[in-house]
């Protein structure tokens, strides 16, 4: 997922910024106006104001919430149609990251993230939603709102605080009945969840993430599309909506153009590696979801529980990130359902998790954009 990427530059952050201050060149980030970073920022993670206009302003707004679930590469790869009392939720197979997903399980596992907001909003202004695949075997997924008590749950209020933060955490270990509480969330049909906290199953899932970074990282395809999705700089994150912000992971805006022409040269395995290591050693735990069947309706069903699972992290004050990297290799993926024991279930998502400060937020396209 992206989710939800650590792979922004490292590298990059110290290599541009003294370029871009020999050349004299000046922060590229905007001026404070209604089309800036910070302004984009305060309309995007929000809850709601004071509903008014019926039906259709509802179902706009759940759309939203839906939207501010996180999805691989921040590509956001999803369409939603707006029906009489019900919302569908389909695919945009346009937004796909065929090199790092070709078999498309990121991108319905975060229709499924977009899926547990949108029921979790709803809830919370007191409709029902009941959820069905358009058929047998289909990838649209409808939901029927039918009235009911509002319920502002824990998990909803906690919507606009998730975020996937991409930098190191404090390494304390959690409360055993935080961890209770995050297992029980990310829990679901057909989907079971395994925690590491102990430092030497963790070091050994780093491994496997190393050995997987480097592979990738050695895939020309794999980054040319990683860095179609980086946004260098607030201006350029706020112009697509889209992307993974440099800032997300820690780094200083730099101009598109410097950071075009820097990352293929400084993103390097090494270099990666030892920030992945960082990560992992700084995280209170490593969570693996894992699947009963690999099927795009199995997915989602992932999806969804991740999502609460990290909304659930944020409603404790807990960072989560993604550390897919044994789990899109599909050579090192057998090698981790062994290791964990899963016998026939796939481990689908990895994600550490911890205590840390937060990092500035990921952006979102206008509603008009996701709207069929």
């Amino acid at each position: 997922m992206t989710t939800r990427r650590e792979f922004v530059v490292t590298a990059l952050a110290t290599a541009a910024g003294t370029a871009t201050a020999s050349a004299g060149i000046s922060s590229c980030s905007p001026e404070p106006s209604a089309d800036s970073y910070e302004a984009s920022v305060d309309r995007t993670w929000r809850h709601s104001k004071a509903a008014s206009g019926g039906m259709p302003s509802l179902l706009h707004e759940l759309v939203r919430y839906a939207t501010l679930a996180p999805s691989s590469h921040n590509t956001q790869c999803w369409k939603f149609r707006l029906l009489d009392g019900a919302i569908s939720l389909e695919p945009d197979l346009s937004r796909r990251c065929p090199a790092v997903d070709p078999e498309n399980h990121h991108l319905f596992v975060s229709l499924g993230c977009a899926a547990e907001n949108l029921s979790q909003a709803a809830l919370a202004h007191g409709w029902m939603s009941h959820s069905g695949f358009d058929a047998a075997g289909g990838t649209v997924l409808r939901f029927a709102l039918t009235p009911t008590t509002p319920v502002a749950s824990t998990l909803f209020q906690a919507i606009p605080e998730r975020q996937s933060t991409r930098g190191e955490y404090d390494g304390q270990p959690l409360a055993r009945d935080e961890l209770e509480l995050l297992v029980k969330a990310g829990t679901g049909a057909g989907v079971q969840l395994i925690v590491l906290t102990e430092r030497k199953a963790m070091e050994t899932l780093l491994e496997s993430v190393v050995q997987g970074n480097t592979i990738q990282l050695n895939d020309a395809a794999f980054v040319a599309e990683l860095k179609q999705w980086v946004r260098f700089n607030g201006r350029e994150a706020v112009r697509t909506g889209d992307g993974l912000y440099a800032a997300s992971s820690g780094h200083p805006s730099v101009p598109t153009w410097l950071g075009r022409l820097l990352f293929s040269l400084l993103l390097s395995p090494k270099g990666e590696n030892e920030t992945y290591a960082k990560h992992v050693r700084s995280s209170a735990g490593i969570a693996i979801f894992a699947s009963e069947s690999p099927t795009p309706q199995q997915w989602v069903e992932v999806g969804r529980c991740y999502e609460r699972f990290a909304l659930q992290s944020a409603a404790l004050g807990i960072r989560t990130a993604m550390l897919n990297q044994p789990v899109e290799v599909s050579t090192l993926r057998p090698q981790l359902a062994d290791d964990l024991a899963l016998g026939g279930w796939r481990p689908d998502l990895v994600v550490r998790f911890g205590r840390g400060p937060k990092l500035p937020s990921s952006l979102r396209r206008p509603l008009q954009e996701v709207l069929i």
